[in-house]
């Protein structure tokens, strides 16, 4: 991964707390981690709701990326609905 190394620029923090850091950052959620007082790492970060996350597990991610492709290669089609419904018919 390349760095990319900018020139120290000074911001002001407003009476509210907040400071800016730019339009580009904008909407995006950062991890803000105090190190020792007055000193800040800010890092962006992207959040994984807890009731998403067993899709980032290496078996539900592989077999969710199988689904995908098995998908792609075998079009939807209408052609044995009622055979399909019977079948969930006799299922339930």
């Amino acid at each position: 991964m390349a760095r990319v190394i900018s020139q120290p620029s000074i911001k002001v923090i407003g009476a509210n707390g907040q400071i800016s850091l730019g339009k580009q950052y904008a909407g995006r959620q950062v991890l803000v981690e105090e190190q020792e007082p007055g000193v800040w790492l800010i890092r962006t970060a992207t959040v994984i709701p807890d009731n998403e996350r067993w899709l980032h597990q290496p078996k539900s991610s592989a077999d969710l990326q199988q689904a995908l492709a098995w998908a792609q290669t075998h079009p939807a089609s209408d052609a044995n609905v009622e055979t399909v419904l019977e079948k969930l018919d006799e299922d339930s």
